[in-house]
């Protein structure tokens, strides 16, 4: 079974990404502690509030650039422009470290840069996400995207702690220069691939229009419904250095207790990680039900009494918010037209990433008016009628009994290039049951699916 876990591993690109993207992950979770912590502690009084509105300058540009970003993904060289936002990454590290060991940095100052580190994210997440697919066959895609989530827990398990440990022995700015230096082990694994062996591109034939991935997501319920679920969870539920923070002040504790319950959550997110690993598909019921459990989690984070207490139940927290991404990730990405790839992951992230200016100073607000639990009882709220959804989706839509009249069905071509042609092309407009398919440019016909692999729940 281990074999089955991590056969992606066995690709040599795929391998060597791994490594890269773990140090680099590790120097990004250990510059988000500290980032967190210098605004709550540092620029302000304990203001819960001013880390939402850091949150939301971080996480907005990727909901706002969605289109332009997820165009450039599927438009130029992933491997190249990886390593353009990596760099910009690595300089904007530098600069907030520099300004905060000579004591220079401010509020305003870290808002800027808030903004800054999310533009550059919002080039880089598509382009990473979608780069995966580059790296692996397609049999092998829900794999490589469960093992990158095993990759990015793992550091998270591992950042969080020897950043609050740094913050206490040598303060801060220490902690976003290390960042920096990790940003060099991702360039490194991108220059040591193999480009010959990256996995061929598919392209569609006529201009690439940035309205078609949004045009296929509105055509696709079951996308829809995940995405509404990611949004409700990144809005309101995925705001954990807020409820963890605030949590450790409540409870008496410093930099280091707030570090180590970031860790608690990175044991349950790397086992649920691991799992969705093992499995061979990912399936929709899956998202359903971790939605569900991290409603449970939040609620007993609200009634947990003292600190240890409260750190166990995020260890069921990690489990079930990265059980219900991955499995969400996977399934968007192995089920989407390959000429799309990059525009509906950027949609995917602007959804997801994009719901913290939404949801992050709301529950900042909450936090700093009546307390972090009840800031946690939000997170709660709107997982639960995130999992009411898919439930009443699932429902509807006929995959619980598998009625063959009612189930979704879905074809994706994914063995043959979308420019590719039939003589006498068929009409498959109805294989997306309800929906309209997406005009092609004048003069391009129909290309004919392979094969038609169900993706069911």
């Amino acid at each position: 079974m281990s074999s089955t876990m991590f056969r992606s591993l066995s690709i040599f690109n795929y391998r060597v990404w791994f490594i890269g993207a773990l140090v680099s992950n590790i120097g990004a979770w250990m510059q988000a502690t500290a980032q967190n912590w210098v605004v709550l502690t540092q620029l302000t009084d304990n203001d819960a509030a001013a880390m939402g509105v850091t949150m939301a300058l971080q996480f907005a540009p990727p909901l706002l650039l969605v289109g332009v970003t997820g165009w450039v993904a599927d438009r130029f060289d992933r491997r190249r422009l990886i390593m353009c936002t990596q760099g910009a990454l690595l300089v904007l590290a530098l600069g907030l470290g520099i300004l905060l060991l000579t004591g220079a940095m401010t509020l305003p100052l870290m808002y800027g840069f808030a903004l800054a580190l999310g533009v550059a994210t919002a080039f880089d997440n598509p382009a990473r996400q979608a780069f995966v697919s580059d790296l692996v066959s397609q049999e092998n895609a829900s794999n490589a995207v469960a093992l990158n989530a095993a990759s990015f827990n793992t550091a998270r398990l591992i950042g969080p702690a020897v950043a609050g440990v740094m913050i206490v022995l040598v303060g801060t700015g220490w902690v976003f220069l290390v960042n920096a230096v990790t940003f060099l082990a991702m360039l490194g694994a991108l220059l040591v691939m193999r480009p010959h062996e990256l996995v061929a591109r598919v392209r569609r034939g006529g201009p690439a229009r940035l309205a078609d991935g949004f045009r296929y997501v509105a055509g696709r319920p079951d996308l829809v419904v995940i995405f509404v679920m990611v949004f409700l969870l990144g809005a309101f539920g995925m705001n954990f250095p807020i409820f963890a923070s605030t949590m450790a002040l409540e409870f008496g504790r410093g930099a280091d207790g707030f570090g180590l319950l970031s860790s608690f959550v990175a044991i349950g997110s790397l086992t649920g990680a691991l799992l969705a690993a093992r499995r061979e598909r990912a399936r929709m019921r899956v998202v359903v039900v971790g939605t569900g459990g991290f409603a449970v989690a939040s609620v007993l984070s609200v009634l947990a009494p003292g600190y240890e207490t409260y750190a166990a139940t995020l260890v069921l927290t990690g489990f079930c918010v990265v059980t219900t991404l991955t499995t969400a990730n996977g399934y968007v990405q192995t089920t989407t037209d390959p000429a799309l790839r990059g525009r509906v992951i950027a949609l995917y992230m602007a959804i997801l990433l994009g719901g913290t200016p939404v949801g992050a100073p709301i529950v900042g607000a909450v936090a700093a008016a009546f307390g972090p639990r009840m800031a946690i009882g939000v997170a709660a709220v709107a997982a639960l009628v995130a999992c009411g959804i898919g439930v009443a989706w699932t429902l509807a839509s006929g995959r619980v009994h598998r009625h063959e009249t009612r189930r979704f069905r879905l074809t994706v071509d994914d063995t043959r290039p979308i420019t590719t042609v039939d003589p006498e092309p068929e009409d498959f407009s109805d294989e997306i049951a309800g929906t309209t398919p997406i005009p092609l440019p004048p003069g391009e016909r129909t290309p004919r699916p392979v094969h038609r692999p169900r993706h069911g729940a």
